[in-house]
């Protein structure tokens, strides 16, 4: 395989290159790869900001709410404020188990034939 820099290739060469990404970007199983991220991706990325807006909104006009003591000196906002950060990272966990398990073996696969083909 040849490991030259995109820049120190023949121009020849350099044409191969972008035929060959573009015929895979235009194939049905990376439009499929694609799909499966944006199927994913797309509506857990709204639910969050959708649920971040939420707690702003709450934040600046229902502060009687949010200033409601659930234990001690822990109040509403505070759950809400502590429970962004536990989605974040429960977003972040099951995004992670879903690629590993859907994405990168699609990915993997049309990575290999790409660089049977250089």
């Amino acid at each position: 395989m040849d490991t030259a820099p995109a820049n120190d290739r023949p121009d020849d060469q350099r044409q191969l290159d972008r035929s060959a990404y573009a015929e895979v970007q235009a194939s049905a199983e990376f439009g499929e790869l694609r799909g499966a991220h944006r199927s994913f991706a797309f509506p857990l990325t709204i639910a969050f900001v959708s649920w971040y807006l939420l707690y702003v909104l709450l934040s600046n006009y229902a502060g009687g709410f949010m200033g409601t003591k659930v234990v001690g000196h822990i109040n509403v906002a505070l759950v809400f404020g502590l429970a962004q950060f536990l989605t974040t990272f429960l977003i972040a966990w099951w995004y992670s188990r879903h690629a590993a398990a859907k994405l990168d073996p699609r990915a993997q696969a049309i990575k290999s034939r790409l660089e049977e083909r250089a």
